[in-house]
């Protein structure tokens, strides 16, 4: 060699290892120069050196750096050192460079343990297909028996087989799993468990569970997930209620399983037996999902003591559990600490802006919705198809038509959103609403795509308010044409429709054809209502008997209804879908679900104190007179949160101007 170059050499032997700065240049890319021909063997120290360098992890900028003296020596051919970088890649995330590494592979074939490097970083990635192409490719290059696929390879490659959309591929690896006589490992059957829970095939993730010899928490908790995505959430609870230790992991599971079950006050009980066991701590997962069930539920006084526990075990605001709380907060009646914690966010994405456009708009704060809408645009965050979403029901509920159609016809040119059907349902129901049902008509017959059943019933429910029977007629035959599973949805519509106008022998017409094929009422359509009194979640539903207090309650309602009549409240009994007696009538509406919930408010709450409920359906008519005298007679506030928006009822006045 020449002298310069030895006394470079000599420099880089004294290099101590843990000052990087100290020795290697400004330069972090590859120097363009020549190759030495002379091979340095890896038990030289130059190759030694920067293979301890690589074990220490360095950083990207002395990562490039090390990787410079690598080609600069002529050290490429060295399978160790270029393993070393491929990890160190991977290691900071940098999947590109490790990839061209892996090509040019000094060794026609890699080792097993490279190859596993490489399919354990694809099979992070969500709709990446490159772990299976690359585990083809091994499988195909398998010359000589150099790289056999080994049980972590099968791990990664299962693994990467919940990310694709069929479960075709992960029953074909699993196969050739067990052929390798690998079924019986324990990483193995672990991530055949969580690929069949992936797919909600609980079945088949039991069956792998039963003949695993070895079992650690992973195993119990991705059978749990199979049966919690499977819908069988009981059969869950007896498994993670049967379990001897239960980690964070499966906490989570468990308590995010009933919230998609919608069995949230299950969910809260959950949660609250985690606590009181003190031996796991909730994670940001466990904190979002209790607050989302706290926000179905109206559950405020828990909502709110979730958020002290966030404050006070110092557990960091991200931006999940700041959404969860804007959306908690708006969902439980309190707008105000929705605001509150939505401005008191250092920095806002938006996700943080789609849940306080949402809350804003349950509202029925249109013009705020756009306000912050507005700003958001000014902040260079960009809406996606959800904060379009929820700003057009915002005007929907607040009659911003021109505001609403704007943001409808402008949403692809100006945001790149490409409306979809729940985007048209939107502005079908904002048009619906204002009356405009002739145009709201034209809209639904012009679509780019076939309307639904959501839709029609959407339509056919403005025609219902704005007593519009001649085109209520015509679209119930569309939600027929729809209605394949004959759960005569049109048919109830239309026939609550007719009986507002009284026309009752077109009522009876069509209770006699929904007779014919009467199938079971969904359990969506009956009314429930909720209520939380002293962080007691109480649920009533209409005609209720079943609450261990329906006794007293149903005679507290009686004395309700009696003074309510004294703030102008006339049972409004348009809706009652059978020609009955007007007598009759008033009872039918009496013990609908709100007003049993109310009336156990009253009983079981502070005087002037708010009460604050929660209805699956859409508030009738005659609830909403109702509670509209109530609130005034008894100088109480009532905030109420229908299927559609919020009603805060107060002085006999509601916050919806009676447009709902």
């Amino acid at each position: 060699m020449k002298r310069s170059k030895l006394k470079h050499l000599n420099t880089f032997l004294r290099f101590k290892f843990k000052a990087f700065p100290s020795f290697f240049s400004s330069s972090t890319t590859s120097p363009a120069i020549s190759r030495p021909t002379n091979k340095i063997p890896f038990d030289h120290p130059i190759p030694q050196t920067l293979f301890q360098l690589l074990k220490k992890g360095p950083s990207l900028p002395n990562l490039k750096q090390i990787h410079a003296k690598v080609v600069t020596f002529a050290l490429s051919s060295h399978a160790s050192l270029t393993t070393s970088l491929i990890n160190c890649y991977l290691c900071i995330k940098d999947l590109n460079k490790a990839r061209i590494l892996f090509d040019r592979y000094p060794s026609s074939l890699p080792p097993t343990l490279v190859w596993n490097l490489m399919i354990r970083a694809y099979s992070k990635l969500q709709n990446s297909q490159e772990s299976l192409h690359l585990f083809t490719q091994m499988l195909a290059m398998n010359e000589g028996l150099k790289a056999v696929p080994d049980k972590y390879t099968f791990t990664f490659v299962i693994t990467s087989c919940s990310h694709q959309n069929s479960m075709h591929c992960g029953e074909v690896v699993h196969g050739m799993a067990v052929k390798n006589g690998l079924e019986l490992d324990l990483f193995v059957g672990n991530s055949v468990i969580n690929v069949y829970a992936f797919f909600a095939r609980w079945e088949d993730a039991q069956k792998v569970f039963d003949g695993m010899p070895e079992r650690d928490a992973f195993t119990w908790t991705g059978l749990l997930r199979g049966y919690t995505r499977g819908g069988e959430i009981d059969e869950a609870f007896r498994l993670f209620d049967g379990r001897p230790i239960r980690n964070s992991v499966s906490w989570a599971v468990m308590i995010s399983g009933f919230v998609d079950c919608e069995r949230h006050v299950e969910a809260l009980g959950c949660f609250h037996d985690m606590i009181s066991e003190g031996k796991v701590k909730p994670d940001e997962v466990i904190l979002v999902s209790v607050l989302s069930a706290c926000a179905h539920l109206g559950a405020l006084h828990q909502g709110n003591w979730i958020h002290g526990y966030i404050n006070g075990n110092r557990i960091k605001f991200s931006s999940s559990i700041i959404t969860a709380l804007i959306d908690m907060y708006a969902k439980c009646g309190r707008i105000d600490r929705a605001k509150q914690v939505f401005h008191a966010a250092s920095r806002r994405d938006v996700f943080n802006y789609t849940s306080m456009v949402n809350g804003l708009s349950l509202h029925g704060l249109g013009k705020e919705a756009l306000q912050v809408f507005s700003q958001m645009l000014e902040e260079n965050v960009i809406p996606n198809d959800i904060t379009i979403l929820g700003l057009l029901n915002g005007c929907s509920h607040s009659g911003l038509v021109n505001e609403g159609s704007s943001i409808f016809f402008d949403m692809e040119s100006s945001w790149g959103i490409i409306p979809k059907i729940e985007h048209y349902g939107c502005y079908v129901d904002l048009l619906g609403r204002a009356g405009l049902l002739e145009r709201a008509f034209e809209v639904v017959t012009s679509m780019p795509m076939r309307p639904d059943i959501v839709i029609w019933r959407a339509l056919l429910s403005a025609c219902r308010i704005h007593r519009n029977a001649k085109l209520g007629e015509q679209i119930a035959i569309h939600i027929e044409e729809l209605d394949l599973n004959g759960h005569n949805e049109g048919k109830v519509l239309l026939s609550n429709l007719n009986a507002s106008l009284g026309k009752w022998e077109r009522v009876a017409e069509l209770r006699n054809l929904m007779s014919k094929r009467r199938k079971k009422k969904n359990q969506s359509s009956r009314g429930y209502s909720w209520i939380e009194v002293n962080g007691v979640v109480h649920e009533f539903r209409a005609a209720d008997q079943w609450h261990p207090r329906i006794a007293g309650i149903q005679e507290k309602l009686h004395e309700v209804l009696k003074r309510a009549r004294l703030g102008g409240y006339v049972a409004s009994t348009r809706q009652v879908s059978f020609d009955l007696s007007e007598e009759d009538k008033e009872h039918a509406v009496a013990y609908h679900s709100e007003k049993l919930a109310v009336a156990f408010g009253l009983m079981s709450s502070e005087p002037g104190s708010s009460i604050r409920i929660v209805k699956n359906l859409r508030t009738c008519d005659d609830c909403h007179s109702a509670l509209k005298a109530i609130s005034l007679v008894y100088k109480r506030e009532l905030i109420v949160r229908d299927r559609s928006r919020f009603h805060t009822f107060k002085e006999g006045i509601c916050s919806c101007n009676d447009y709902w």
